[in-house]
């Protein structure tokens, strides 16, 4: 398959994604991208659609897990400051969609602008976290969000404001493909009772769940009124090992990965946990994990 003259400098075959990921496993992307414009962006995508290519866009990798075979298609990732700045006007932040969200929190607590530290702890990107309406028992991501700018399928550039968009349950409906940039609306507080609630939210995070270790986020979304955790833990699940993948102790939710694990040995352990909750709780989890 030909690559474009413009997009020669940029494309790599059989890119190993492994690197790029939390989990540290999974194969290769049959083509591989860093993109730092707008336009090489733009470019991408029109080469992958003229060849009926997937296009995957690709964040901090920590709610992902990649196949062990090759992943057809284009993985892009985004680098360079016009994905990853980060600025702050009055009660405003505005944040590329390649910016990590420890890094927009860090510098909204800085200039004293609460809010967004109720997320800490929440490890990816500004991009992924929208997508996934990423969130806690402290409150979402939408519910800062005042406006964003996305790239649609055909390439053009769309700014799209908060009322446009339809949030659900780590769930977001977007009215175009890629977030490319968003802005926050924030609140004026004093820094010390920011940083100090930022702080306790980090402590309990650290004491309830495997940060230590190789994981992604949650594997499943919670149901209504229950823990997904919860409900696998009382399966008898906590600890169960499959190859090299292991059914956190410290949160059953997640699973941690060994030195020798592969992506199909987290993937056993996924249906595992599923079939034993829908068999034991009547209970249908619904993945939180991206399968790629």
């Amino acid at each position: 398959m030909n690559v474009p003259s413009e997009l020669r400098a940029l494309i790599r075959r059989e890119e190993p994604l492994s690197p790029y990921t939390w989990y540290k496993i999974g194969g290769p992307a049959e083509f591989f991208a860093e993109l730092t414009s707008i336009e090489d962006f733009g470019r991408a995508l029109t080469w992958a659609k003229d060849n009926d290519l997937p296009f995957r866009l690709l964040g901090a990798g920590s709610n992902l897990l990649v196949r062990d075979e090759i992943v057809p298609g284009i993985v892009v990732k985004l680098a360079g400051p016009v994905f990853r700045c980060i600025d702050v006007s009055d009660l405003q932040v505005n944040a590329g969609a390649g910016a990590s969200l420890e890094n927009v929190i860090s510098t909204s607590v800085r200039q004293g602008l609460a809010g967004l530290e109720t997320l800490t702890g929440i490890p990816g990107t500004i991009g992924g976290a929208i997508v996934a309406n990423a969130g806690g028992h402290y409150g979402d991501i939408s519910q800062f969000l005042v406006r964003l700018r996305a790239i649609d399928h055909n390439g053009q550039l769309r700014e799209i404001s908060r009322a446009d968009i339809r949030f659900e349950y780590r769930s977001t409906s977007l009215p175009c493909a890629y977030v490319v940039s968003a802005t926050f609306s924030l609140k004026r507080e004093d820094r010390q009772e920011i940083r100090a609630r930022r702080s306790k939210i980090l402590k309990h995070k650290r004491s309830s769940q495997p940060v230590a270790a190789r994981s992604s986020g949650c594997i499943f979304k919670n149901p209504r009124g229950i823990s997904a955790g919860a409900l696998i833990s009382f399966a008898g699940l906590a600890g169960k090992r499959i190859g090299g993948a292991k059914v956190s102790n410290a949160h059953a939710n997640f699973i941690e990965a060994g030195p020798d694990a592969t992506s199909s040995d987290v993937h056993k352990l996924i249906d595992l946990m599923h079939e034993t909750v829908l068999r034991r709780h009547n209970v249908d989890l619904q993945p939180e994990i991206i399968f790629w």
